[in-house]
């Protein structure tokens, strides 16, 4: 039997199998796309870390170059790959799994699209979320005759060209897309609510130092709550200035799709090309369905540790147990965290076998 089996062979799962191996634990990572680097090199060709290379390897792997350069990309994914290879850990990628369920002899078994099935004694589940973007549905959007995408699907402007485009969302992403495509396209960003930038550098130092120095990336969820800590756009001053000079331009979101049209909240409609939503993710963690581990697609759990299931943890949720939880920055913390939990339930579990 395996001790533990990794699910997602991303940022999240190596850190996952980093920290089991820390606790002397001997991990297996299965991974369904081709290479140990997650989702990163299915995001757009111009994307780049919001958080300097400083702040942005794992403890024991600081990103190469300079520290105060934004990564781009391929260079995310290049750094994953090189950080997998020092792992010394199995790592079997091709491996789509496909559900989880309790083994009658305790543990769980995994499955795989492979056919095979893996007992374990414990769980980390660490496959992200860009598998499963969150789409929106408004009224009358089956019947648009334009193209409707999610971010996820976007990879560089050239096929906007000269089109009439809707980017829906308030968050990095939307703006950065949005940015990019103004240079090719008429663009508007609809949001629910006006967008809250933030100087990416403050007093001659990137935010994300500022973060580190007053605790704000390890504030607990509900404390971000409380503080109504929502989603903040990182800038230069190259978007603010967008806006201002009538490149980019920003309206309340539409209330509905009619034919080639969006009417927008005022009643007016207008003919758009594409509405492309950067409206984020949510887990993509459908393989725990047969578990019973889920609510509406989502886990139970409380730090990353499931509340439903002994032995099942989780890496790389959204404010998971900060603000940075699912950042190249701030997993390997959770990571440790939840490992810890793992470690002692799969000990104890083996003595009772034995």
């Amino acid at each position: 039997m395996n001790e533990v089996i990794v699910i997602g062979g991303g940022q999240s799962g190596l850190a996952a199998a980093r920290a089991a191996r820390e606790h002397g634990l001997t991990p297996v990572v299965l991974e369904a796309g081709p290479e140990p680097a997650g989702s990163w090199p299915h995001y757009y060709d111009s994307l780049t870390l919001f958080s300097p290379a400083g702040y942005s390897g794992a403890p024991d792997a600081p990103f190469p170059g300079d520290p105060e350069r934004y990564p781009t990309r391929d260079e995310v994914a290049a750094y994953l790959r090189a950080y997998a290879a020092g792992l010394d850990v199995e790592i079997r990628t091709g491996t789509r799994v496909t559900a989880v369920t309790a083994d009658p002899d305790g543990g769980f078994l995994v499955r795989t699209t492979a056919g095979e099935t893996l007992p374990t004694r414990g769980v980390v589940a660490a496959s992200g979320s860009f598998g499963n973007p969150r789409l929106p549905r408004l009224p009358g959007q089956d019947g648009f005759t334009g193209r409707v995408t999610h971010a996820a699907r976007y990879r560089e402007p050239g096929p906007y060209a000269g089109q009439r485009v809707v980017v829906v969302g308030a968050g990095n992403s939307a703006v950065q897309i949005g940015y990019e495509l103004a240079g090719l396209a008429q663009v508007t960003l609809a949001t629910r609510r006006p967008i809250a930038f933030v100087p990416q550098r403050q007093d001659g130092r990137d935010l994300h130092y500022w973060l580190r120095r007053t605790g704000f990336d390890d504030l607990p969820p509900e404390w971000l709550a409380r503080l109504g800590a929502g989603t903040l756009v990182l800038d230069t001053g190259d978007y603010r200035a967008a806006f201002a000079d009538g490149r980019l331009d920003r309206r309340p979101l539409f209330t509905a799709f009619d034919g080639e049209h969006v009417v927008w909240p005022d009643g007016g409609r207008e003919k758009v090309d594409t509405v492309l939503f950067a409206t984020g993710y949510r887990p993509h963690l459908n393989y725990l369905e047969p578990l019973g581990a889920l609510a509406d697609g989502l886990p139970w759990h409380a730090g990353g540790i499931s509340g439903t299931h002994p032995g099942l943890v989780y890496t790389g949720l959204e404010f998971q147990r900060s603000f940075s939880s699912n950042t190249l920055r701030g997993v390997h913390r959770d990571a440790r965290y939840v490992v810890a939990a793992l470690a002692a339930h799969v000990r104890e579990a083996g003595r009772l076998v034995a």
